[in-house]
């Protein structure tokens, strides 16, 4: 996921600033702990099906998992940034402010950070999918 996001950078222009290394680890990051927690889901969803539904579980878990791993790790280091200015930890404001700064980096990163997944990281997911549907029968 790494390299779709410099391919959709760099290729598609559509430059980033002075982030761009921290949103490469992001990304990689992401697609690493997507895979590593998708792959026990997968293999308990699809042991014993047809081979088209292995080929859907490979393709909408990990999907669905790696987009959720990537959004994750951009919400928690969005909230290390605005962690700074947030109340202290054991206090009704700081859970209102973890919400809502949690809810924001998910917000931000769907409306701008999927369309960096989409140049490489949908045929690569495809391509993963039936090499790994294969694999499993």
């Amino acid at each position: 996921m790494g390299m779709s996001f410099l391919i959709s950078i760099h290729v598609f222009g559509r430059a980033t600033g002075s982030h761009e290394l921290a949103l490469t680890a992001v990304y990689a990051g992401g697609g690493l702990l997507g895979w590593f927690v998708a792959l026990p889901l997968i293999h308990v969803s699809t042991r014993g099906r047809q081979p088209q539904t292995v080929l859907a579980g490979w393709t909408v878990l990990l999907g669905i998992v790696t987009i959720g791993a990537t959004a994750g790790l951009y919400a928690l280091q969005y909230r290390y940034f605005y962690a700074h200015w947030h109340a202290q930890f054991p206090s009704r404001i700081w859970v209102y402010q973890l919400i809502y700064t949690t809810a924001v980096a998910l917000y931000q990163f769907a409306v701008l950070g999927l369309r960096h997944l989409l140049p490489a990281g949908l045929p690569m997911l495809l391509a993963l999918s039936v090499v790994m549907a294969r694999r499993s029968r």
